[in-house]
């Protein structure tokens, strides 16, 4: 059993050899006894992001016995890296902000964004237990949260969307109170600005404080925070810094320990039944016991380059994605030993990246912002810029073997660099040198010469520009629809009429930045079902396991609801497995 995917004949094939192999890979009872005993509780938790602390803090409030087994030197997996927007509806926080939300709504936007991809009955557990997931949370630990007002669900335009947004993210948590286990949170994956407090809902208005008036008053409020916290003596963390801080605070309040630095090699099975974990720790095996079973809350495979070229479109590869290196598929991988089923492994949380020298930068505002225009090889546009970014990644790969759009082409004018922020450089200020260098950006007086410069037809280029620039100043694009759902004029400048998506292209220099299929992670992963149990390709349960986050097949099926949609159902689907492990569900 699978989700949307039709698995081709070699992952069948792998998947059942996985299976054969089990034996030999040290599960039996009789190995593992052979190992140390490293320690039992009711249940073992792998991986401390997201998935795997909601999932931890809610077995122990339950009164289950726990442990978290964390494979990096550091907590909070990709979410401590990320911006922590959460996607669920009905939550208390949204009704308290008067949100016009209703169970009726979400279950028909969750359907009509989903589609037949994903069973029914795991999008009405999402949507029935996310709410009081959330709330469970607040009561829990120190987080609290704020609605992302006007940050729209992806496509409001369909049955039950919301044009001003279904999503929050976490409120300002003072870092002091992780006493040193601050100094091993994971880091953010962009650092804020020295100085300011800035939430995710910020960086909208941040990108216009040179054009805009609310832009500036934005800024002015991020740095007016960042003193007073100063002044109060605390170290202000904001996103998925704060999200992983309040998590590891709930754990460390209800008793969890959280092994860092104790990666995952197998799951071991007793009586038919996941009863453990076999992990390294402190650089030898052991065996970790679980009374009742194990959640895996591993992540992703985005940096296992294996697993990419087998299962995802080409070209790809783990450089540019965004999420914790030490995303590698183990828990993935363990699971499938197991015979569990495999789903939506082609997929990803994509977004169009810019491989910019150290890290990629996913790429948000900057494709969006009035004066801009994404080219494919042959120097035409190929996509709504402003579509949701997993959507713009799938157009890309969707086109490539005909069109080659990897990479593709961001180019912007002068002005466009005169008014806006680009990543972290500030409006009219020069770019990195070695962004030029490393062929990530070029620059040049005329398009014919910018053409020249990164291997596109000049005359293409010209034409594209001309015709864009005409439809910009119409506010209209037949072409490909940019502005037509409320969705798009999110990251864009309100001052440009008659369309805050669309301005020419008319000040030299001209400038381009190389564009990649980037990522937040992989989405594929475990097969589970309503109560977040690992399945087989029969359907049938894998008895004692459990799976959340991105190391199980995604809730979302190959869409993407809303800013959240990963960490909203991470979480959820880790309160459920406890809640079922105890019991309780």
């Amino acid at each position: 059993m699978t989700i949307s995917a039709h698995p081709s004949r070699r992952h069948v094939l792998a998947a059942g050899a996985a299976g054969t192999v089990t034996a030999s890979l040290g599960l039996t009872a009789a190995h593992a006894a052979d190992l140390p005993l490293l320690g039992t509780y009711d249940v073992v938790v792998v991986g401390s992001g997201a998935a795997g602390m909601t999932a931890a803090l809610t077995a122990a409030r339950q009164g289950l016995s726990c442990v978290v087994l964390e494979k990096a030197p550091t907590f909070g997996g990709s979410a401590a890296r990320s911006g922590a927007g959460i996607w669920i509806p009905n939550n208390s926080v949204l009704l308290a902000a008067g949100v016009p939300d209703t169970p009726a709504k979400a279950a028909a936007y969750l359907a009509a964004v989903v589609g037949p991809d994903v069973p029914a009955d795991r999008q009405r557990a999402f949507l029935a237990h996310g709410p009081a997931m959330l709330s469970f949370v607040m009561a829990s630990s120190p987080l609290r949260f704020r609605w992302m007002e006007g940050y729209s669900d992806y496509y409001p335009e369909l049955p039950g969307g919301l044009p001003n947004g279904r999503s929050v993210e976490p409120d300002q948590l003072d870092g002091n109170l992780l006493g040193a286990e601050l100094a091993r949170l994971n880091p953010p994956y962009m650092d804020v600005p020295a100085g300011m407090v800035v939430f995710s809902a910020d960086y909208k208005w941040l990108a216009l404080a040179a054009v805009n008036l609310k832009g500036a008053a934005v800024a002015a409020e991020c740095l007016a925070r960042g003193t007073a916290a100063a002044l109060r003596g605390e170290k202000p963390l904001t996103m998925g810094q704060s999200l992983a801080a309040g998590l590891r605070l709930g754990l460390r309040s209800a008793g969890v320990p959280v092994w860092l630095g104790t990666p995952l090699s197998d799951l071991y099975v007793e009586g038919g039944a996941v009863s453990g974990a076999v992990v390294t720790r402190d650089g030898a095996p052991g065996l970790v016991r679980a009374r009742r079973g194990v959640i895996v809350g591993s992540g992703g495979f985005e940096h296992n380059a294996a697993m990419r070229a087998q299962y995802q479109r080409q070209p790809i590869g783990t450089d540019w994605t965004v999420g914790a290196k030490e995303n590698t598929g183990d828990g993935i991988r363990a699971g499938q030993r197991l015979g569990a089923a495999l789903g939506l492994m082609d997929d990803a949380w994509w977004g169009p990246a810019i491989p910019v020298p150290g890290q990629p930068y996913f790429c948000l505002a900057e494709r969006t912002l009035p004066g801009g225009l994404l080219i494919d090889a042959g120097g035409t546009r190929f996509v709504n810029e402003a579509a949701p970014y997993s959507d713009v990644v799938h157009t890309m790969y969707d086109v490539n073997g005909t069109d080659p759009a990897i990479p593709s082409w961001l180019i912007v004018d002068q002005n466009y660099r005169n008014r806006y922020l680009f990543k972290d450089v500030l409006p009219a200020l020069p770019l990195p040198a070695d962004w030029y260098a490393s062929g990530t950006a070029h620059k040049a007086w005329t398009l014919d010469a910018l053409a020249g410069s990164i291997g596109v037809p000049a005359a293409a280029l010209r034409t594209t520009v001309d015709r864009f620039n005409s439809q910009s100043l119409k506010g209209k694009d037949p072409d490909f629809h940019r502005g037509d759902s409320a969705y798009d004029h999110y990251y864009t400048d309100p001052s440009v009429l008659p369309n805050s998506c669309l301005a020419p292209l008319w000040l030299p220099p001209y400038h381009a930045f190389r564009i990649v299929p980037g990522d937040l992670g992989t989405k594929g992963g475990l097969v589970t079902d309503a109560r977040a149990r690992v399945l087989r390709e029969d359907g049938s349960v894998i008895r004692g396991l459990y799976a959340a986050g991105n190391a199980s097949a995604a809730v979302m099926g190959h869409s993407y609801a809303g800013a959240g949609s990963t960490i909203g159902p991470a979480m959820t689907f880790g309160y459920i497995a406890a809640r079922d492990l105890a019991g309780s569900l």
